[in-house]
């Protein structure tokens, strides 16, 4: 028995890191609030959390008036949040933390905010899996078609979204053109170019990221 466990649970991590996409940071400048900052958004990988298999990604943005990092926990295969930890400090906007857990079994996502001494707690009841921005963004890259005129449900704890990929353009960052999938989101949400190579880099995000709308635009990559 103790056999057969080890050899399916060595089975299903084989599985999960062949659906993966490899660890990678990305720098990007950011602008939010009118303030110009940097932010770097990093696949770290297979991470157990709450007792649960999890892929971590964890993005962090730094600027004169803000910062904010938020590590999201997604589901090892279809990249859907499971925990958000969010960190936040936004200058008039106030600070804080967060902490969102998505229990699909009830249909829930529950909120907790930390500020100082007070902490409170919100229930969205949300029918099916939610989506984040970012696990969209990794699960798209890793799966996708990249097919122009495609069209994907994006649900999102307050609203649902429909993201186009509806064309292939050229986009000038630093001085060079690179070749670009553009998609959109309709009502208008989030704007998204991924790098036409092989690595599908996100190269620019722009949108609602956290609580603000933001412009982000890639600067450099690591992996």
């Amino acid at each position: 028995m103790l056999y057969r466990a080890f050899l399916l649970t060595l089975i299903f991590s084989c599985f999960v890191l062949s659906t993966q996409l490899r660890a990678e940071t990305i720098h990007y400048s950011i602008r939010q609030m009118g303030y110009d900052g940097e932010a770097t958004l990093t696949l770290v990988g297979p991470k157990e959390y709450k007792d649960q298999k999890t892929v971590l990604i964890v993005f962090k943005a730094n600027g004169p008036n803000f910062s904010d990092e938020e590590d999201i926990y997604v589901d090892p295969v279809t990249y859907k949040p499971l925990f958000v930890e969010r960190d936040f400090s936004l200058g008039v906007f106030g600070q804080g933390k967060t902490l969102e857990d998505y229990v699909s079994s009830k249909d829930e996502v529950l909120i907790t905010k930390t500020d100082g001494d007070r902490v409170t707690h919100q229930v969205i009841n949300k029918v099916g899996p939610v989506d984040n921005i970012y696990g969209f963004i990794y699960r798209y890259r890793k799966e996708g078609s990249f097919k122009i005129g495609d069209v994907i449900d994006m649900a999102l704890p307050t609203r649902d979204l429909k993201i186009r990929l509806v064309n292939r353009v050229k986009i000038n960052i630093g001085g060079k053109y690179y070749d670009s999938y553009y998609m959109q989101s309709q009502p208008t949400k989030y704007k998204i170019w991924l790098d036409a190579s092989k690595r599908k880099l996100p190269l620019r995000i722009t949108g609602t990221i956290g609580f603000l709308n933001s412009v982000m635009t890639m600067t450099g990559y690591e992996d």
